[in-house]
């Protein structure tokens, strides 16, 4: 993750390999023809290239992304938490995907010598209002299979986190922490020995996805390909659309800003303490996490902003804006959730609400112990009648498949998640 005042991804490290391992860039340009292009080399893209790659020998893959390095964006911006799959209405391809994610995540970070701890994490209901939708969690990720999920009275809670405060809790040790921009990377690297390509500084434009093959119109020209994949995050809806598919759902951007607790404070954190969530919601609350660097960080915040990289507030890119304003699904969410939106802007600009949330968790906490911290985009899919789509959705198209909404725990879930993309693909390849 970078921090506010940190540069915009850019063309700062070109990785990948060429057909003979040679590194791709600007100067080795996407071919004319291949068998398959995949858009966007964050985690669940390059999950998927290289998981096509696998399973098909001598298939010509290539991914292309528009910034300079991999993770640009979601992948490389989140907290970091592998999540064990509490939350997810148990069915959904939330459920079943981050549950088997984070056991493969684990095993194959072990194999490629990729720190991953399993710190755990507790969901602690700070009153007695809270324990019907905390009971709602428990049935949700024991029906999930969630390892080790367990009920926790006061004592027991104080006993894992002793700084935190709360009538119950529920402990999933299977939870942890990762630096997914490095697993992205490690994935690439796989992708290249098995002689796929990855393309960076190449910003994909349109895609004519009818017919016999699929175009892929990009700065650098065209490329003809079998099949395309769309694994772009916050721009996937815009190329989707003009691909022919479906209007519904559009990507409305959300900026999740965060707050760096003092290192001479952080002892009052062990690993990672959320909140009980809103149901309504697929946001988790503003929480306490102790990433893979050690540091402990605050929120998100959850605020609607003008570009679908606005790393920094007042970035507002015109089409974005656009985008957002003429969505009908985004006037709609706005009337239905007034008064949680009213609640996110004081959070996403007053440190004061913001570390109030966390008071309730952690009574010790004060103001003056956080400083500013780093902020990412959710790229959160809302469909026409203004609901916040809660599950990962994939469209189809004659010649491609688009991830349209990949939130958390999509990283989590990236190589379960990349087979069933590649499930999708094999017809459209046979």
């Amino acid at each position: 993750m970078r921090t506010d005042t940190e540069p915009d991804a850019g063309p700062q490290r070109r990785v990948g390999a060429g057909r003979r391992g040679r590194p791709s860039s600007l100067s080795d340009p996407p071919p004319t023809e291949c068998d398959l292009v995949v858009v966007g080399a964050g985690i669940v893209g390059l999950a998927a290239a290289r998981e096509l790659a696998l399973r098909h020998p001598g298939l010509r893959v290539i991914v292309l992304e528009r910034e300079g390095v991999v993770a640009a964006h979601q992948t490389g911006h989140s907290s970091g938490v592998i999540h064990s799959g509490v939350y997810y209405e148990p069915g959904s391809l939330k459920a079943r995907l981050c549950v088997a994610g984070a056991r493969e995540l684990y095993a194959y970070c072990e194999q490629r010598s990729i720190a991953a701890r399993k710190t755990g994490k507790l969901i602690v209901a700070g009153g007695e209002g809270e324990l019907e939708r905390l009971d709602e969690l428990e049935r949700r990720g024991t029906e999930n299979g969630v390892p080790g999920l367990r009920r926790l009275g006061p004592a027991e809670l104080a006993a894992v986190e002793p700084h935190a405060r709360g009538v119950a809790a529920l402990h999933s040790p299977e939870t942890g922490v990762v630096d997914f921009a490095r697993v992205a990377r490690a994935l690439a690297a796989d992708l290249a020995a098995d002689r796929g390509r990855l393309i960076t500084g190449c910003a994909v434009e349109s895609i004519a996805d009818r017919g016999a093959v699929a175009t892929v119109h990009h700065r650098h020209g065209s490329t003809s390909a079998r099949a395309v994949v769309v694994c772009a995050g916050a721009w996937a809806d815009r190329l989707a659309r003009q691909a022919g598919a479906a209007a519904s759902p559009r990507i409305v951007p959300f900026r999740g800003g965060y707050l760096r607790l003092r290192p001479e404070r952080a002892g009052l954190v062990r690993a990672s303490i959320y909140p009980v969530p809103d149901p309504d919601l697929p946001f988790l609350g503003a929480h306490l996490t102790r990433g893979h660097d050690g540091r402990v960080l605050l929120g998100p915040s959850a605020l609607i902003v003008g570009a679908r990289d606005a790393y920094r507030p007042s970035r507002v890119r015109g089409a974005d804006l656009r985008d957002t304003l003429a969505w009908p699904g985004t006037w709609r969410l706005v009337r239905r959730y007034w008064r949680a939106a009213l609640t996110e802007v004081r959070q996403a600009t007053s440190r004061t609400a913001l570390v109030a949330a966390a008071q309730r968790l952690v009574p010790e906490l004060r103001v003056e112990d956080f400083t500013p911290g780093p902020a990412g985009v959710r790229a959160q899919a809302v469909a026409r009648d203004g609901t916040l789509v809660d599950d990962f959705v994939i469209s189809r198209t004659e010649r491609g498949i688009y991830v349209r909404n990949a939130p958390s725990p999509a990283a989590t879930s990236a190589l379960p998640l990349g087979r069933l993309i590649a499930d999708e693909v094999g017809p459209l390849l046979g």
